[in-house]
C-alpha cells in the first residue's frame, strides 16, 4: 500500500535511427539543405542496410502541437492538457480506436515528436520532457529539462539537436540543448508568447497571446538577439491609418521554402458587418533571403481610395470583389477563435482550426489575404443544440496535423476530447461548407462537474444564439486571462432602441453611437472569480451570474434576443460553474521571498502606504469595494468618469496583467507605482528603491 507507484508506460512503435546523445557533427545533417518531402521523410531503411542518419526536419515536422503525427506516420500524439496525460493513438485511425497513455508530471501543452523521441511541454511546473521508448517499445521518461513556468510552444532545429520553448505566464523563450538535457539560454519577450516556428537558419519566429507583433530572436555569440516584427492585424479590413490590436496569436507557420510567415490571430476592430469585435486574420510576412529581400515586408493590398476610417451603417466588408466565394451566412470571416493552423504543401493551402465554431478552414496560402480566399470550411462539430447549450461532438478544435501524404487532417477537440480525420483528398463542392464528418474517435470524457462541463463547452463556442453574440468567452478570455485590449462601452441607436455594447474600435460606429463610451480593460478570470461577489467594474453586479448575464448583452449588437425566459441565466449558471472549476490559474513559484521583495511586503502592508487596507491580502488582495479614483483625468477619445467609484480589483497575478486600470492607461507596473502619488494609498513620499521593493513585492502576488 504505502510502496512506490509503478511507474505508467506508453506503447510506441518507433525506429531509433540515432540516439540524441551519440550525435557528432559530422553526422549532423546540413539544415541548410532542402526540406524532405513528406515520403522521403518517413520512408524507412532497407532491411540489409546500415541504419541510415535521420533526414532533417522539414519545416512543418519542427513544430509541436497539441496534436502531432509520428515521423514514421503510425501513430498520433495527443498531449491532454485537462487529463494531464499524453495519448497515443495508432494509424490509420478506426472508428472505437482504442489509445494509450501516459500519465505526466503536470499539464501538458505540445507535444514533438522526433527520430528516436518524443518531447513533450508540461505547463506547471515548466517542463521539457524527453520521452523515449524502452526495450520493449513502451514509451517512458529518458529526461526532463527544468524551463520557466507555463512552458506551452515547441519547436525543434532542423538537425533536432535543439529544441525551442515559449514559457506564456513568463514571457519568455528558452533554447535547450536536448543531448546535455539543459537551458542554453532564456530571453525575455513581450507577453503570452505561444506559437513558435525555426527557421533553417536557427533563427526564431514566436507570436503572441497579446498583442499585434511578433517577435524575432536570433543568436550573437551564442546568446539570444531579441526583436520585433511590427506586422499589421489584416491591414486589409482595418479602418484608415490605423493599426489594430490583435489577440489570440496561438499559432503561426511558414512556407515549405520559408519565403512566407503566415500568422493566425484575431484583428479587433477589423472592418465586418454586424461584427462588434473585430474579424480572424491570417496575416502574411515575406521572410528575408528570398529573392534578395534584406528585412521582413508585409503581404498586404490596398483597395483603390483606400478602407474608410469609419464603417457606415450598410457597408460590409468582409467579402469583397476579389473573393473568390461568398458564403451566406458567415459575415463574420471563415473561422472564429483562430486555434491552430498547418500548410499543406501540395494544395499550397492553410488549415486553420476555428475554436469558436468547430471548423477547421482551408484558405489559399498564396492569396494577399487568406481569409478572402476561401477554398472550403469543414464543419467538425455539430450543430448548435438548443436543449443542450453548444456542440455535442468535436467542440472547440485546438489542434491540427496532417498525414504524410497530406490528404487527410486530424483535428482534435478541446472542450469534448475527440479526434477527428478529415478527408482532404475529396474534390472541393461547390458549396464550400463541408458539413460531412470523418472518422471521430472519443478519447476520454470530461472530469468536471455535470454543470461544468456544459460550461466548458460555452465557454468556447461562439454560436450559441444567447450567451454569444459571435464571440466565445475564450475570445476575449484566452486560458481564462484576458486579450490585453481595452474596449468601448459605448450606447447605439437601435432599430429597437437604445443598446449598450462593446465594440473593439470606436471609429468603426460613430454614426451609430450615441457616446463615445466608457473605456473597459478586459479582465482576467482565472483564479480570480472565486468570491461570492460583487462583480463588474463599478461592483454593480451582485454576483458572478448576474455578471454573466450582463455580459450577454454588452457582447453583442442589439442586446440580448428577444422572449429568452430563463435560458440566459441557465447559460450564465453553466459557464459561472466552468470558470470556477475548470479555469487553470497561471503558476505562481512557492519560493522564499528575497530581501527586496521581504522589504517590499513591509511597505505594502505599513501604515504609512495603506495598500493593504482596500488590497486585502487576506481575501486575494481585495475588498471588492467600490471606491473614487481621486484626479483621474478622462482618457482622449472615451467619456469622463472621473466621478465613478470602481472596485478594488485583485491583485493576484498582478505581473501578468498589463495594462493596468479599467482603462488601460498604464502599461507597466513600475509605472503605476511611479505615477500614483497618494491616489491609491499613500507612496508619494516613497523612495526610488522603495518603489522598486515594493514593485518587487507585487510581482511574487
Amino acid at each position: 500500500m504505502g510502496g512506490p507507484k509503478p511507474r505508467l508506460r506508453l506503447a510506441l512503435a518507433i525506429t531509433i535511427a540515432s540516439p540524441l546523445a551519440c550525435s557528432s557533427p559530422k553526422d549532423t545533417p546540413d539544415a541548410s539543405a532542402p526540406a524532405p518531402s513528406a515520403s522521403q521523410a518517413v520512408a524507412p531503411p532497407p532491411s540489409s542496410a546500415a541504419p541510415a542518419q535521420p533526414l532533417p526536419l522539414s519545416p512543418a515536422e519542427r513544430q509541436g502541437g497539441v496534436i502531432a503525427r509520428s515521423r514514421q506516420g503510425d501513430a498520433l500524439f495527443v498531449a491532454d492538457e485537462d487529463h494531464k496525460v499524453l495519448r497515443r493513438i495508432p494509424l490509420p485511425l478506426a472508428p472505437g480506436a482504442s489509445a494509450t497513455e501516459l500519465q505526466l508530471p503536470g499539464a501538458p501543452a505540445q507535444v514533438l515528436p522526433i527520430d528516436g523521441a518524443v518531447l513533450v511541454t508540461i505547463r506547471d511546473p515548466g517542463l521539457l520532457l524527453v520521452l523515449k521508448p524502452d526495450a520493449s517499445g513502451a514509451l517512458t521518461e529518458a529526461s526532463r529539462v527544468a524551463l520557466p513556468a507555463d512552458a506551452w510552444g515547441l519547436a525543434a532545429t532542423a538537425d533536432a539537436r535543439h529544441a525551442f520553448v515559449t514559457s506564456a505566464w513568463m514571457h519568455t523563450v528558452s533554447k535547450v540543448d536536448l543531448a546535455a538535457g539543459k537551458v542554453v539560454w532564456s530571453a525575455d519577450v513581450a507577453r503570452e508568447p505561444r506559437g513558435i516556428a525555426v527557421l533553417g537558419t536557427g533563427e526564431i519566429l514566436v507570436s503572441h497571446l497579446v498583442g499585434a507583433d511578433v517577435t524575432h530572436i536570433g543568436e550573437a555569440s551564442g546568446a539570444p538577439v531579441v526583436k520585433t516584427i511590427g506586422v499589421m492585424p489584416s491591414p486589409v479590413r482595418a479602418p484608415s491609418g490605423k493599426k489594430l490590436h490583435a489577440s489570440l496569436g496561438y499559432s503561426l507557420v511558414t512556407s515549405p521554402d520559408e519565403g512566407r510567415l503566415f500568422v493566425a490571430r484575431h484583428a479587433v476592430g477589423a472592418l465586418a458587418r454586424r461584427s462588434w469585435f473585430g474579424q480572424p486574420t491570417v496575416d502574411v510576412v515575406l521572410l528575408p533571403g528570398k529573392n534578395g529581400r534584406a528585412a521582413p515586408e508585409q503581404l498586404a493590398a490596398t483597395h483603390v481610395g483606400g478602407l474608410p476610417a469609419q464603417k457606415s451603417r450598410v457597408a460590409d466588408l468582409t467579402m469583397t470583389a476579389d473573393t473568390p466565394v461568398s458564403i451566406p451566412g458567415r459575415d463574420k470571416g471563415p473561422f472564429t477563435q483562430p486555434r491552430a493552423m498547418v500548410y499543406r504543401a501540395k494544395s499550397d493551402t492553410l488549415l486553420v482550426a476555428g475554436e469558436g465554431d468547430d471548423v477547421v478552414a482551408e484558405l489559399d496560402a498564396i492569396a494577399l489575404d487568406p481569409t478572402l480566399a476561401i477554398v472550403r470550411i469543414f464543419q467538425v462539430g455539430q450543430k448548435y443544440d438548443p436543449g443542450y447549450g453548444a456542440a455535442s461532438e468535436c467542440g472547440a478544435p485546438s489542434g491540427i496535423t496532417l498525414s504524410a501524404d497530406e490528404d487527410t487532417a486530424y483535428v482534435f477537440c478541446r472542450s469534448t476530447y475527440d479526434v477527428v480525420a478529415i478527408d482532404l483528398a475529396a474534390k472541393a463542392p461547390v458549396d464550400p461548407i463541408v458539413r460531412d464528418r470523418q472518422t471521430l474517435v472519443h478519447l476520454a470524457d470530461d472530469t468536471l462537474s455535470a454543470e461544468a462541463q456544459k460550461g466548458r463547452r460555452l465557454f468556447y463556442n461562439a454560436t450559441d444564439p444567447i450567451l454569444s453574440g459571435g464571440l466565445g468567452c475564450a475570445g476575449c478570455h484566452p486560458d481564462g486571462r484576458d486579450d490585453g485590449h481595452v474596449w468601448h462601452e459605448a450606447t447605439f441607436d437601435t432599430i429597437d432602441g437604445l443598446h449598450t455594447n462593446f465594440v473593439g474600435v470606436y471609429e468603426n460606429v460613430p454614426d451609430l453611437a450615441k457616446t463615445k463610451g466608457f473605456p473597459r480593460r478586459t479582465p482576467m478570470l482565472a483564479g480570480l472569480v472565486n468570491a461570492a461577489g460583487p462583480y463588474g467594474w463599478h461592483g454593480e453586479s451582485p454576483d458572478l451570474g448576474a455578471r454573466i448575464t450582463a455580459g450577454m448583452g454588452l457582447h453583442r449588437w442589439g442586446g440580448m434576443p428577444q422572449n429568452i425566459g430563463g435560458a440566459a441565466v441557465g447559460r450564465a449558471s453553466l459557464v459561472a460553474a466552468f470558470v470556477r472549476e475548470g479555469l487553470v490559474p497561471p503558476p505562481r513559484e512557492n519560493r522564499e521571498l528575497t530581501e527586496k521583495e521581504k522589504r517590499g511586503r513591509e511597505l505594502f502592508t505599513s501604515d504609512a502606504t495603506k495598500c493593504a487596507r482596500c488590497h486585502v491580502p487576506a481575501s486575494h488582495y481585495t475588498d471588492r469595494t467600490p471606491y473614487p479614483l481621486k484626479r483621474l483625468p478622462p482618457v482622449s477619445g472615451f467619456d469622463d468618469e472621473s466621478k465613478q467609484e470602481f472596485k478594488t480589483p485583485s491583485l493576484r497575478f498582478v505581473a501578468g496583467r498589463a495594462p493596468y486600470f479599467h482603462d488601460g492607461r498604464i502599461s507597466t507596473l513600475e509605472k503605476l507605482v511611479e505615477l500614483n502619488g497618494d491616489r491609491m494609498g499613500n507612496t508619494s513620499q516613497l523612495s526610488a528603491e522603495d518603489r522598486e521593493a515594493l514593485v518587487a513585492f507585487l510581482k511574487t502576488l
